[in-house]
């Protein structure tokens, strides 16, 4: 069992009020690990209790549920965890390009605002279906959340800028083998085409370099901030699935720290924390 903890004081400056947490995954009980997939967290699982106290901790007061791996293309836990959170959440959804429209419509009314592309083990749907989704999710007015190993970021590039939705490069765009100039320029090309944002998330799932400053990622993290901060948006990667005991569960509090401490000011924060986000996931201001 692991033991996720909430150490220290809350965050100093305070998050502004409005705050996103635009990567999390829930788990609710009744809903078992598809085949595929990588199997459920660790228990006990990380449900709507766990992560509202994450939230009053850190000082989050919305959110955005990714559909866990562990379900594969079953939206049913995602569905219950979005019934559970109320007006606070948002949801992205796994679908094909074979969704049935009354099921897209369905989503919708529930509170689904966009589609999950995961090009690695675990995934439910890869850049195989990279077009078809992004098909339907233009259709419904959704964005797209795309996840690859970023080292393939150039060969990709001209299938990046022909998406019809917005979309968002998830977790600081995974690049195991480090980022160079050639791939921040490229991410600069995409973001000015006018569609791509750049998630700031679980910076210890790509580093080579390691916590607690995660030096490697921090490069080109503050490049990307600074030449767009207008198209950062943050998330906590909570409940942090790849840790298996105690000892290895990061400090939300320091990585939220760390990360934000890459923005170039407190408007970029303001930015990266409410007003990015409420853009691209379609929450209303909060006033």
């Amino acid at each position: 069992m692991i033991t996720r903890k909430l150490d220290g004081a809350a965050l100093v400056p305070a998050l502004p009020k409005g705050t996103i947490d635009t990567q999390m995954h829930m788990y609710l009980a009744g809903f078992p690990a598809r085949e595929g997939g990588p199997g459920l967290p660790p228990a006990p699982l990380p449900d709507a209790g766990a992560y509202r106290r994450v939230m009053r901790w850190l000082g989050i007061d919305r959110v955005v549920i990714t559909q866990g791996n562990a379900h594969q293309n079953d939206n049913g836990n995602l569905l219950a965890c979005l019934r559970e959170m109320g007006d606070v959440a948002r949801g992205v959804a796994v679908i094909s390009g074979a969704t049935p429209e009354a099921e897209l419509a369905r989503l919708d009314q529930a509170g689904v605002v966009g589609a999950r592309i995961m090009d690695l083990p675990g995934g439910a749907q890869g850049l195989s279906a990279l077009e078809a989704v992004d098909a339907r999710a233009a259709e419904m007015g959704w964005m797209l959340a795309v996840q690859f190993d970023g080292n393939r970021l150039l060969d990709l590039e001209p299938r990046l800028k022909m998406l019809k939705s917005r979309w968002v490069l998830d977790h600081h765009g995974k690049f195991f083998a480090g980022a160079g100039a050639d791939e921040t320029s490229a991410l600069k090309r995409l973001i000015d085409g006018g569609r791509m944002w750049y998630k700031f998330a679980g910076a210890y799932e790509s580093s080579r370099r390691g916590g607690p400053d995660f030096a490697d990622v921090a490069v080109y993290a503050r490049e990307i901030a600074a030449h767009a901060p207008e198209r950062i948006v943050w998330g906590t990667n909570w409940p942090h699935n790849a840790a298996r005991t105690t000892d290895a569960y990061p400090c939300d509090k320091a990585l939220c720290e760390t990360a934000l401490g890459w923005l170039p000011d407190l408007a970029a924060r303001q930015r990266a924390l409410v007003d990015n986000p409420q853009e691209l996931y379609g929450f209303a201001p909060i006033g």
